[in-house]
């Protein structure tokens, strides 16, 4: 009886914290109902963005346990000698490093670093301001580079797109965003404050030199110069040699819930009528479908599942990045930031949800403006 009680609170608890792993494998064996399993369920599963992701993940994970974000962020908080500046900082940090980062990397980084800068500073008044808006600026930043989020990456090799093409298609939106946060720190009243530096320490060459390697080789692989699988068997290889911290560390469940989402939808798109009802409501409206799907599945699995309906692949792009906003779960990133405040202030988490809806709403609102008036 004890055994079995334990055994459902640890599910519990995992279904808790994976949720949408959960989520995505329910929806599958659902579907395998329809479409019963078979060897055609491989072809589903695209394996090259499967393999960058795990490539990505590892190294972005290697320079973080580095030490590198948080030394270079040291460096810029010595500039900066007013609560204006500083939350500028604090801003543009998780903006500008989630395009080459991942907004997920970024946010995990940057907004307990926050917390810590904050604090020692006497700012309590600018935490949620600031971690909103990191939020923001992590998934804002990361709607310009084909590696700045999963559904990019996704969507870049499911559509053949040119690494400039999904580039030039996201800057409009990536520069207004960026006019739009400052705009947002400059509201805020500025003071004087002492200088703040966070303790930080890069490790050895070796553990900076591992992750900027296979950066480069993953790179090559986006790019189609050298395999994607190749470069992740390597990383995969490396790590279970030399670094399995790091490899025990990679968001496994990010993966899973690829691979489910892949059966799902490749399923779904065998179901004739199903097809048929979902081409007939998305033709013409992908932007507004990515975004309203966004807001309820979050923009991940919205990339995945319209996909397969739809080739106005910009539009994809588009209305799946800037689905990002809106509802705590539009971008699952959005989750990292929530979970930081609710441990750190767990009296302020509604005050937050209303900071962070409102800025949402704002930002979501002028970006499906300028999609309008872009695509008029």
């Amino acid at each position: 009886m004890l055994v079995m009680k334990n055994f459902l609170g640890a599910a519990a608890r995992f279904v808790k914290r994976e949720a949408v792993l959960c989520i995505a494998v329910l929806l599958a064996v659902i579907s395998m109902f329809f479409v019963p399993p078979n060897a055609g369920y491989a072809d589903y599963i695209d394996w090259d963005t499967l393999a960058l992701l795990f490539s990505l993940m590892a190294v972005m994970k290697g320079f973080q346990r580095a030490g590198l974000f948080d030394y270079l962020a040291n460096k810029l908080l010595k500039r900066a000698n007013t609560s204006k500046k500083l939350m500028a900082v604090l801003v543009f940090l998780p903006f500008f490093l989630s395009m080459v980062v991942t907004n997920d990397v970024a946010l995990i980084t940057f907004v307990p670093f926050a917390l810590i800068v904050l604090k020692s500073a006497g700012l309590h008044r600018l935490i949620l301001p600031t971690v909103v808006l990191q939020t923001l600026a992590a998934n804002l930043g990361s709607m310009l580079t084909p590696i700045g989020n999963p559904q990019n990456l996704y969507l870049y090799n499911a559509s053949g797109m040119s690494f400039g093409e999904l580039v030039l298609t996201m800057l409009p939106y990536v520069a207004l965003s960026g006019i739009g946060l400052l705009v947002a720190v400059l509201l805020f009243k500025s003071s004087p404050v002492n200088e703040v530096e966070v303790q930080s320490q890069l490790k050895g060459a070796f553990a900076l030199s591992w992750p900027a390697v296979f950066f480069v080789c993953a790179l090559l692989g986006l790019f189609d110069v050298i395999p994607t699988i190749a470069v992740a068997a390597a990383v995969l290889l490396f790590l279970l040699v030399a670094d399995r911290k790091t490899l025990a560390k990679i968001d496994y469940s990010l993966l899973g819930t690829f691979v489910a989402l892949f059966i799902f939808i490749g399923n779904m798109g065998n179901i004739q009528a199903f097809r048929t009802f979902l081409s007939s409501v998305i033709e013409g409206n992908e932007v507004i479908v990515a975004v309203l799907a966004s807001q309820v599945i979050s923009n991940v699995p919205a990339a995945l599942l319209l996909s397969g309906f739809s080739a106005e692949w910009p539009a994809l792009v588009v209305g799946c990045n800037i689905g990002g906003l809106g509802t705590l779960i539009a971008s699952m990133a959005s989750l990292i930031s929530y979970k930081s405040i609710a441990r750190e202030c767990p009296g302020r988490r509604g005050a937050y949800i209303v900071q962070f809806t409102i800025f949402n709403i704002i930002f979501l609102a002028a970006l499906y403006v300028l999609s309008l008036i872009l695509s008029a």
